[in-house]
């Protein structure tokens, strides 16, 4: 994932999006001219766009427009394994940007624990910290921070809702049952 050295607070930076509907409620996409900087799930368009003005405060939020950006995240919300084709602009510590790298590389229709994926980044006294940089991911589902569970399997937090990562993981599951098969 490529990083921008451009801050998440730049004054006056740009940031085009657009809300549409799907079977988890709504889903924004943001992008600035680097790539998709947000993908965030909501109840409604307007708590949508209420998240993404608190994440950009200082950004000048041009929209609601539909362009082939969103059309590349819609692929992946509808159809869980497909693989996101798109550019990313991704903002976040280096430590932020090492979990979700390795959040990139849990395949759909699997789950790692919170200690699997600290141990696995050469981190393995770090699973809070780990856990904290999965809740900070604002690129919902192509950055996958829903595959990520507790030790024992079960549900933890998901910064969307703990319902939209378990349909996740059972759309997930469904369509690595499908290719498996």
């Amino acid at each position: 994932m490529a990083s921008t050295p451009v801050s998440p607070h730049a004054p006056g930076e740009q940031i085009r999006f657009a809300v549409e509907p799907c079977a988890l409620g709504s889903f924004l996409v943001a992008w600035s001219g680097h790539g998709i900087v947000a993908v965030l799930f909501s109840d409604s368009a307007h708590q949508a766009v209420f998240e993404l003005a608190s994440t950009f405060p200082r950004a000048e939020l041009v929209g609601p427009k539909w362009e082939r950006e969103c059309e590349t995240v819609r692929a992946v919300v509808e159809d869980p394994c497909c693989a996101f084709e798109g550019t990313l602009d991704v903002r976040g510590s280096s430590f932020q940007n090492r979990v979700w790298n390795g959040l990139r590389r849990i395949p759909a229709g699997c789950t790692v624990s919170y200690g699997r994926l600290a141990v696995d980044l050469g981190m393995p006294g770090a699973v809070r910290a780990v856990a904290r940089g999965c809740a900070s991911n604002p690129l919902a589902v192509v950055v996958p921070c829903h595959r990520v569970v507790g030790a024992d399997g079960a549900l933890r937090g998901y910064r969307w809702g703990v319902w939209r990562k378990h349909a996740l993981l059972l759309r997930e599951g469904a369509c690595a049952d499908t290719l498996a098969g």
